[in-house]
């Protein structure tokens, strides 16, 4: 899953852009760990699987929203079906300057906005309460139904719904009925994203109940799908760029993504997919990180 695209090579037009999306991707991984470590409590494995992903979407031109006004869901919706990866999504609402910096301190307390699943009651940017693994999948599927219902009758074009599930998420039972029923609809403004990291908390997917071919899987089911790597960022731009085109249908794009991605002893490790770091750990992914920033910084400054 190697993207040897450096800042000094321009090997595309629009690099800058996505550079400063990788950039982002890391702060947000910062205040992922340092949430889950003063909670004491949490899920970092896959919230920064999906880190590199939520902050394509949000960070650069692929999903319309109005960021300014995070109660505006008019214009195209993200929906975490994963909800225990609640700590990415909180922390690009931070770097959207939707949530305080000493919002960061209150993860998982009693009255926070910042719920251990996302609460939409406590933080109207979140689209819905999820984390019952099974159920944001299929609300996303409805959500995607009614604005493309009202965009025929209006005679408009119908905003997109991006929805983001687990690999171990589509396990449950219910995610195949909204696969099939985002079908036979023809949402064609609907694209479901897997982030593939292979872990889930009784270890290896494959070992606990594999998914087989999910990419075939899918289009049996009569959805297109596209396969990338999860943490390159213009892969995971070109995916969702093509996937934003397609329109005919659903699309469902498979990312290949590492839990713990980012902090080296947290990689490949399903043992980090639902324990905090403690103060010293928590020390040492962040000293990661920020070597991993000044790396960034000196390659733009080469340019």
């Amino acid at each position: 899953m190697a993207c040897n695209h450096s800042a000094t090579s321009h090997p595309f037009p629009g690099f800058e852009k996505l550079f400063k999306v990788k950039e982002t991707a890391n702060y947000m991984r910062q205040d992922i760990i340092k949430m889950i470590s003063e909670a004491k409590s949490g899920h970092p494995g896959g919230s920064l699987s999906a880190t590199d992903i939520i902050a394509t979407l949000f960070f650069s031109d692929i999903m319309d929203y109005n960021r300014d006004d995070f109660t505006d869901h008019s214009k195209d919706r993200f929906f975490l079906s994963k909800g225990h990866a609640a700590p990415a999504l909180y922390a690009a609402f931070h770097q959207l300057g939707w949530i305080e910096d000493e919002d960061l301190h209150t993860l998982r307390r009693l009255g926070s906005k910042l719920q251990g699943h996302p609460d939409c009651h406590a933080l109207p940017a979140v689209e819905i309460c999820s984390g019952s693994l099974g159920q944001g999948f299929s609300v996303a599927c409805g959500a995607a139904l009614g604005m493309k219902l009202d965009a025929e009758a209006n005679g408009t074009e119908s905003p997109k719904v991006y929805v983001m599930m687990g690999d171990g998420e589509m396990q449950e039972g219910s995610n195949w009925e909204a696969v099939m029923f985002a079908a036979h609809q023809k949402l064609g403004n609907l694209i479901g994203i897997i982030d593939k990291n292979n872990l889930q908390i009784d270890g290896n997917v494959n070992d606990v109940c594999t998914l087989g071919d999910i990419d075939a899987k899918c289009e049996a089911f009569g959805w297109k799908t596209i396969h990338a790597d999860g943490h390159c960022i213009k892969s995971i731009y070109d995916a969702l760029t093509e996937a934003k085109a397609y329109g005919e249908g659903p699309v469902m794009v498979i990312f290949d993504t590492v839990k713990g991605k980012g902090v080296s002893f947290m990689e490949n490790n399903a043992g980090w997919h639902g324990k905090a770091p403690n103060a010293e750990q928590a020390e040492q992914a962040l000293k990661e990180l920020e070597e991993a920033a000044q790396i960034f910084k000196k390659e733009t400054s080469n340019d």
